[in-house]
């Protein structure tokens, strides 16, 4: 994480607004395992002044990559207060506009801080550490008969009509504020974790396959038509610079299970159980549910005509 911050705004913050034990209790709120006495070698119930641990916690969260998540548990206790007792941070509006004024936006679906997008796009958004937990929506999308249409036209024509679809994907994903996670000559794996992110992740799927049918008509040289197979589910996710460990994940397994099972090409396949937290307009322009033949998992589907045969 950044160390760019200009601290001073939240070391002001603290020692303006709350007490040593709040500060503690807070920090420990944003990092479980962190104890401000063992920091600093103390005996439990050693007084520290109201300074020296603003300035303790504020240099801890900095140098244990936890600065932003601290920022964000205090603007949430600022919002709904603790255990029934309201707090109000003096100057904690400085501290928000040094962190945006560091290269970061905020959701306020999520509550969260992530990498302003016109300044850098960055696998983990700015902010997921290894092993870190979230909910996410993963995306899986496939091109179906990669082998024939590789054997089928000259090694030039599909470098360069893959590389036009990982344009047309990666515009649909990251301007709905996902990521590509990986990239395979014949799929790859989207997530999306900021604002409504189920919802966007089925909006990108949709223009992922209508951008397909323009493709096609109009930008397509090889012999036959692109065709996709994409898939959409939810659930929790650890961030891991592993694609190895991504794979495993269950969230990702069955978004791959229902792409390879449930959907036809030119298709978007939704699990049921992210498709039950959709509106009923979005619903609308989906099948009814469908269960995987020799399977328990059920599934709505999107499908489109291409244009070219």
């Amino acid at each position: 994480m950044s160390t760019g911050f200009s601290t001073r705004f939240l070391r002001k913050c603290l020692a303006l607004s709350i007490t040593v034990d709040d500060m503690s209790r807070f920090a420990k709120m944003t990092n479980p395992d962190y104890d401000m006495q063992k920091r600093y070698g103390f005996s439990k119930g050693h007084p520290i002044g109201i300074h020296e641990a603003a300035d303790r916690i504020v240099g801890d969260m900095v140098a244990d990559g936890y600065y932003i998540d601290f920022v964000e548990t205090l603007m949430n206790v600022d919002a709904k207060g603790y255990m029934g007792h309201k707090y109000n941070f003096r100057g904690l509006d400085d501290v928000v506009g040094d962190v945006l004024q560091s290269g970061f936006s905020y959701d306020k679906t999520t509550v969260q801080f992530f990498e302003d997008q016109s300044q850098q796009i960055t696998r983990n958004w700015g902010r997921l550490a290894e092993g870190d937990e979230r909910q996410m929506t993963v995306l899986r999308l496939d091109v179906v008969g990669n082998t024939a249409l590789v054997k089928q036209n000259p090694k030039q024509l599909i470098d360069k009509t893959y590389g036009d679809l990982r344009k047309i994907v990666t515009k649909a994903v990251v301007s709905r504020l996902g990521r590509l996670w990986s990239w395979e000559g014949d799929g790859a794996l989207a997530v999306f974790m900021l604002g409504d992110y189920s919802r966007l992740a089925i909006f990108a799927g949709l223009e992922i396959l209508n951008e397909m049918v323009m493709f096609n008509k109009m930008d397509n040289p090889l012999n036959s038509a692109i065709k996709l197979r994409i898939a959409a589910h939810s659930g929790d996710m650890i961030y891991s610079e592993s694609e190895t460990r991504v794979a495993k994940a269950e969230t990702v397994k069955k978004a791959i299970s229902l792409e390879s099972k449930a959907a036809s090409p030119n298709s978007l396949v939704v699990s049921e159980s992210l498709a039950m937290s959709q509106d009923q307009a979005l619903l609308n322009i989906f099948s009814d549910a469908k269960i995987i033949p020799g399977a328990t998992d059920k599934y709505r589907v999107f499908q489109i005509q291409l244009g070219k045969d």
